[in-house]
């Protein structure tokens, strides 16, 4: 009997298992904001390294070593972990030009969004916490998410990036790099949808906010596709990951205004922010770099 190809094998497990997960805890009652919920989006996190170690391993019993895991650090690793504050930030300006946001120094405009999930004593506290800090709230999340990036957040990065950009990327090596970009970041989207639906990243519209999640990693994944291979390394990818999810609040933290589909790193403004980022990244691929990438095919 023919053996299913790597490609397809992985694919039907990391759906399987990931849907699974989010099926069984949704049925069981579970919610995404408890202690749980945190429990399952983390372990949901690893299905595709999970997956990619059932095929490689136990399926086909092969070796990992083309999947780019290099801990040999180059320029590339640091601007995988700058790049995502940069436009963290950057989505925060973009979101300024919005009609009806504003500029919210105080942070009123976070605070009214704890508002539906937090007790009135819950937000007392946390505005007298915020009153007595040394240094303004977001440059505490800019350094907490810098130190998150590079460590516990990168190992969370790495259950996904293995799949995405070890697995995946190696296997559509033969494609252009935006047409193999386009495949991965579409494939990634369709995977969060269980917990979109859930109301992570989109509370306010999960059933929209699928959609919207399908979007946003198409226009991610030139860039984390762009560092994987400048870095000849998935582990870059790794940082990049865990250094997003740790500043993505940088965008909203300031922020007065609009909805989860307008403002913040996974709305309008970051769909802007990403797209003037690949326009950056294309000028400087086509007109600065020596090595041509994004008018290539992938190669790794």
């Amino acid at each position: 009997m023919k053996k299913i190809n790597k490609t397809t094998s992985f694919l039907i497990l990391v759906f399987a298992i990931s849907y699974s997960m989010v099926g069984i805890f949704t049925l069981l009652g579970g919610e995404l904001k408890t202690t749980s919920g945190l429990i399952i989006a983390i372990a949901y996190m690893f299905t595709p390294t999970l997956s990619v170690l059932i095929v490689e391993k136990f399926i086909h019993k092969e070796k990992i070593k083309p999947l780019g895991i290099s801990f040999k650090i180059n320029k590339w690793f640091i601007v995988a972990w700058l790049i995502t504050p940069v436009i963290g930030f950057g989505t925060f300006a973009i979101s300024l030009l919005f009609p009806e946001v504003s500029y919210s120094p105080d942070m009123s405009g976070i605070m009214k969004q704890f508002e539906s999930t937090m007790t009135p004593e819950q937000m007392e506290q946390m505005k007298n916490s915020m009153e007595t800090l040394p240094i303004h709230p977001v440059f505490i999340t800019l350094f907490e998410g810098l130190f998150a990036g590079i460590t516990v957040n990168a190992i969370a990065g790495f259950g996904e990036e293995l799949g995405w950009r070890g697995f995946l990327l190696h296997k559509f090596r033969n494609m252009s790099f935006f047409k193999g970009s386009v495949l991965i970041g579409f494939i990634w989207g369709i995977w969060h949808a269980p917990i979109i639906l859930l109301g992570h990243n989109y509370p306010q519209h999960p059933q929209f906010g699928v959609i919207m999640m399908i979007i946003w990693c198409i226009l991610l994944t030139p860039l984390f596709n762009y560092i994987r291979i400048k870095s000849k390394s998935v582990i870059a990818a790794s940082i990049m990951h865990g250094t997003l999810n740790g500043t993505a609040g940088i965008a909203l933290l300031l922020v007065k205004g609009g909805n989860d589909l307008s403002v913040g790193i996974t709305g309008l403004a970051g769909f802007i922010a990403l797209a003037l980022s690949i326009f950056g990244v294309f000028i400087y691929d086509n007109w600065i770099s020596r090595e041509k990438i994004m008018t290539n095919k992938i190669g790794i």
